[in-house]
């Protein structure tokens, strides 16, 4: 793959991840597998996915893989919607919500727990 055409699949395959708190990164695993080149999927900011943690590789595959991969999620987002209507996506959206706000609490308990050492 070269060329313009490969910018553009990139440059779309980017904005999907986006659109779902991912950011691609060179995976800490290395950069070839079966002697292609790789790239990893992590979370791309405090905000996204917050039950994995900021370095956590969600996935880890081929350019080729990853289109496969994000139809997957796709997929299943769609199928969901379609059983489970809008409301799907507002539970998920409000579970992880629940996940950041622990999450807070933590860290809070943990500075208060440093205050009072």
């Amino acid at each position: 793959m070269s060329g313009f055409e490969a910018i553009l699949k990139i440059r779309r395959l980017e904005q999907e991840c986006d659109e779902l708190g991912l950011v691609m990164c060179h995976s800490k695993h290395g950069g070839r597998q079966y002697g292609h080149d790789v790239l990893a999927l992590k979370p791309k900011d405090q905000n996204s996915l917050p039950v994995y943690t900021r370095d956590a590789e969600v996935f880890l595959g081929t350019i080729a893989e990853l289109e496969v991969w994000l139809r997957g999620i796709q997929w299943a987002r769609q199928y969901d919607r379609i059983v489970f209507g809008v409301k799907h996506d507002r539970s998920r959206e409000r579970k992880e919500q629940d996940e950041r706000n622990r999450q807070l609490i933590s860290v809070l308990k943990g500075v208060e727990n440093e205050r009072k050492n």
